[in-house]
């Protein structure tokens, strides 16, 4: 069991737990030292939960439809598209662009989202076009080949998600854009002007430091990252950094991109946290 609230006696939980009753979440509410504790089965129904409680509880006494039975899995994923729906549209148009570029290998399509427009003479513009501004940010929506969109993809969702609840889509979009814009920019300046990658990883590895240093800095439910998460992205890193992933046979790796996202996040984690902590 996960622990998603802790709450002292006299708050009245009982709308909440109606809810979560009427939507077949399982959960578990005790005393422990003076305070209720509310428990649930797992850390990602423990967000939902968390979210829910700083919501107002007013409109979650209402039955649901008649007739309609809902499970656990599928009363999790409703409150997902309402809680989440700026992660959610990151991975939907990662995924569309995904199935219109073939993960890369149609490069007709492939083009109209590098960093560089394409020129009469079939190579890339060696300087970015900035009537053509949205190609700062579309090459993060780029992968070639399954594992690398696998890959980016469950990282988005388990950092998205958890920036989304605790600041709100709004934050998440910006903090997506901008890493990214940052990220394209640096890789492209460092691969030579070359206008050709892509992926998320510049992004997933600035909001990994993002939630890393406000976490150091002002601790809370939703950055708290599994043991070793953020040991094992750095050393995975250093790794690419070495230039052994590349001669294993895994293809060109961002390394500017993942360092400069990086960067960027723990700067504004750090900024974010401080302010937090004075609150």
């Amino acid at each position: 069991m996960q622990r998603a609230l802790s709450c002292p006696l006299e708050e009245d939980l009982r709308p909440l737990i109606r809810f979560l009753r009427s939507r077949g979440v399982v959960h578990r509410v005790a005393e422990e030292n003076g305070m209720q504790v509310l428990w649930v089965v797992d850390e990602q129904t423990a967000d939902i939960v968390r979210s829910l409680h700083q919501r107002d509880l007013s409109d979650m006494t209402r039955e649901p439809d008649r007739g309609i039975v809902e499970t656990p899995t599928s009363a999790y994923w409703r409150q997902s598209y309402r809680l989440i729906p700026v992660t959610l549209l990151v991975l939907l148009v990662t995924a569309v662009v995904a199935a219109l570029t073939g993960l890369g290998s149609n490069l007709d399509n492939v083009v109209l989202l590098t960093y560089t427009p394409l020129e009469a003479s079939g190579y890339l513009a060696p300087q970015p076009d900035m009537a053509q501004w949205w190609r700062l940010v579309t090459p993060i929506f780029i992968h070639f080949g399954f594992m690398h969109l696998a890959f980016n993809a469950l990282w988005y969702w388990e950092l998205g998600r958890r920036i989304e609840m605790r600041s709100g889509g709004l934050w998440l979009l910006g903090l997506t854009l901008l890493i990214g814009v940052i990220s394209n920019t640096a890789q492209w300046w460092w691969s030579g002007t070359s206008g050709l990658f892509g992926g998320l990883s510049g992004v997933l590895y600035g909001l990994l430091g993002y939630c890393w240093l406000y976490q150091l800095i002002a601790p809370n439910a939703h950055f708290a990252l599994p043991k070793g998460v953020v040991i094992m992205m750095l050393a995975w890193l250093a790794l690419c950094m070495s230039g052994l992933v590349s001669l294993l046979g895994f293809g060109a790796i961002a390394n500017a991109a993942h360092v400069s996202g990086l960067l960027v996040g723990c700067l504004f984690g750090s900024i974010a946290g401080a302010l937090q902590r004075r609150l």
